[in-house]
């Protein structure tokens, strides 16, 4: 599933393009004592070429690989209303 995703961040458009092997290693890195360098590979490898000076900008800013990694991930996984229970057919 690969995708493009824009956001809109501190007033500019950027564009992500995240891929099943980014997501996975991103999901892979992240350890309960190691958030922000994996989020900020992530955003990193998703950018797309021509934002990643934009990019490398707004990630020098407090928290902000951790937020723009749960945004661009919001939006590229999907939601699978997973239920925990006993259900009939």
């Amino acid at each position: 599933m690969d995708a493009r995703i824009v956001l809109n961040i501190k007033g500019q458009n950027v564009t992500f393009a995240p891929t099943p092997e980014i997501y996975n290693d991103y999901i892979n890195a992240m350890q309960a004592n190691n958030k922000v360098a994996p989020s900020h590979n992530f955003v990193m490898r998703c950018a797309v070429a021509d934002d990643k000076d934009r990019v490398r900008e707004l990630l020098a800013l407090p928290g902000a690989s951790v937020q723009i990694a749960g945004a661009i991930v919001e939006q590229y996984a999907p939601d699978l209303n997973i239920m925990v229970g006993e259900f009939s057919a």
